[in-house]
C-alpha cells in the first residue's frame, strides 16, 4: 500500500501523542518497579502511579495516566502552530517570535492539570528557560539555548520538522539544529537534529527501521553517534523488548550523564559534553530496531523501559508512525488519548502535511532560481 504524506504525518503525530500518553504514568521508574506496580508489563493505557496523584510525591500535581498526554505533545502541537503561522522553514527566530508568545499568552486545556492554563505553567524547567532567555532577557535567539540544562527538552517535540522535510533527512537535521539553538546546546541540540532527521527518513518510500537508524548514524555527531551505534549493536541481537530492556540500558549508560537513579541525577548530569548523549533518542531507535519498525512493539518497549519513557515512547511512536502511517497506531488507543486529553490529534497532522506541501513548492522554486543563477555564474568566464 502506498502511503501519502498525510498518512505519514498522521502516523507520526498521532503515534507520538499516543506513545507520550502511554509512557507518562510510568515515567521515572525502573522496569522492575513498573512490573511490581502493575503486576506485569504495561500493555496499554494505565492509570496514575499513585491513586492520590493530587498530593503524591514526587509527581504531584500532575494527573499522569488515563490517556493524558504530557508536555511532549503540548510542545509538539505548539511547534505545529508555529509552522502554520510561518508556512515555511523555521529557525531560532521563529521560536522567539511565535513559540514563546504562544506559550505565554494563549490558555489551553492542560490534561495533566485537568484545567485550562497557559502552557508555560505546565512545561518543564528546560522549556521555561526559552521564555526567560527570549522574552525577559532578549538574548539572540540563535544563542539562547547556551546555559540551559542539557536534556531531551528540545528533541522531544521535533517530529514536525521531520514532516516539514519529509524525505530529506539532512534538511530536517539542519532545520532542527537551527530551531533548537533557541532552546538547547550540546548533545541536547544534536539529538533534536537527529530525531527530526529520523522522522524525515521514515517518510521515504520503502524505508525500514534499519534504514532510519543508518540515516541517523550518518548524520549524528560525537557522543550522540556513539550512543546510537552502541544501542544499535545490542538491539540487532533482540527481537522482543523484554529481553532487550537491560542490555539496551547497559549500552547507553556510558553516554548518559544522568546516572543509574533517574530521580536523583548525578552531579555531572545534563551539562554540555562532546562525549555524552541524551538517553531517550538512542533507546527509541533501539526499540524501533528490536520491533523491526512495528509501532506497538516499539512503543511498548519504550514505555516499559521506564526512566524518561514518555519522551522515549514519543520518539519511537513518531518514527514508527511515520514508517507505517496512521493505520499502525491502534485506533482504540488514539481514541482514548484524544478523548481523555480533550485534544484533536488529527488536526495538527493535517495542518503539518498541508504546510509541508507548501514548503516543498517554495523549495522547488528556490532551487530553480539557484540553478538558473548558478548556470549563469558558471558560464561567465
Amino acid at each position: 500500500m502506498t502511503l501519502t504524506l498525510e498518512d505519514r504525518a498522521r502516523g507520526a503525530l498521532v503515534g507520538a501523542a499516543v506513545g507520550d500518553a502511554l509512557g507518562g504514568p510510568v515515567e521515572g521508574w525502573t522496569p522492575d518497579q513498573i512490573v511490581e506496580r502493575h503486576g506485569g508489563r504495561v500493555h496499554g493505557i494505565v492509570g496514575p502511579w499513585h491513586e492520590d496523584w493530587r498530593t503524591a510525591r514526587p509527581i504531584a500535581p500532575y494527573h499522569k495516566g488515563d490517556g493524558h498526554v504530557t508536555d511532549d505533545t503540548l510542545m509538539t502541537h505548539a511547534l505545529v502552530r508555529v509552522y502554520e503561522a510561518v508556512r515555511d522553514h523555521l529557525d531560532a527566530y521563529a521560536v522567539a517570535e511565535h513559540l514563546v508568545p504562544d506559550l505565554m499568552t494563549n490558555p489551553r486545556w492542560i490534561p495533566e492539570l485537568e484545567a485550562e492554563a497557559l502552557p508555560l505553567q505546565r512545561i518543564f524547567l528546560a522549556e521555561k528557560w526559552i521564555v526567560t532567555r527570549l522574552h525577559y532577557a532578549h538574548v539572540d535567539p540563535r544563542e539562547a539555548g547556551s546555559g540551559n540544562i542539557v536534556n531531551c527538552g528540545a528533541a522531544m517535540y521535533m517530529a514536525p520538522v521531520g514532516i516539514a522535510n519529509a524525505g530529506n533527512p539532512a534538511g530536517a537535521y539542519a532545520e532542527a539544529l537551527d530551531i533548537a539553538g533557541a532552546h538547547q546546546s550540546s548533545y541536547g541540540r544534536e539529538a533534536a537534529g537527529v530525531f527530526a532527521a529520523a522522522v524525515a527518513a521514515a517518510c521515504v518510500p520503502a524505508a525500514t527501521a534499519a534504514s532510519v537508524v543508518d540515516t541517523a548514524l550518518s548524520l549524528a555527531k560525537d557522543g550522540t553517534r556513539g550512543a546510537i551505534a552502541a544501542v544499535r549493536e545490542v538491539a540487532l541481537r533482540h527481537r522482543d523488548f523484554e529481553s532487550a530492556l537491560a542490555p539496551l540500558r547497559a549500552a547507553v549508560a556510558p553516554y548518559d550523564s544522568v546516572g543509574p537513579d533517574y530521580r536523583a541525577p548525578c552531579l555531572d548530569a545534563r551539562r554540555p559534553s562532546r562525549m555524552h548523549a541524551i538517553e531517550e533518542l538512542p533507546i527509541a531507535l533501539g526499540m524501533l530496531l528490536v520491533a523491526e519498525g512495528r509501532y506497538e512493539t516499539a512503543v511498548l518497549g519504550a514505555v516499559n523501559y521506564g526512566r524518561d519513557c514518555d519522551s522515549i515512547a514519543t520518539m519511537a511512536g513518531a518514527i514508527a508512525g511515520a514508517l507505517g502511517g496512521e493505520a499502525v497506531v491502534p485506533a482504540a488507543w488514539a481514541k482514548q488519548v484524544a478523548e481523555a486529553s480533550r485534544l484533536d490529534l488529527h488536526a495538527p497532522a493535517e495542518a503539518m502535511a498541508a504546510v509541508a506541501r507548501e514548503i516543498f513548492t517554495l523549495d522547488r522554486s528556490r532551487r530553480r532560481s539557484h540553478e538558473s543563477a548558478f548556470t549563469a555564474i558558471a558560464a561567465d568566464r
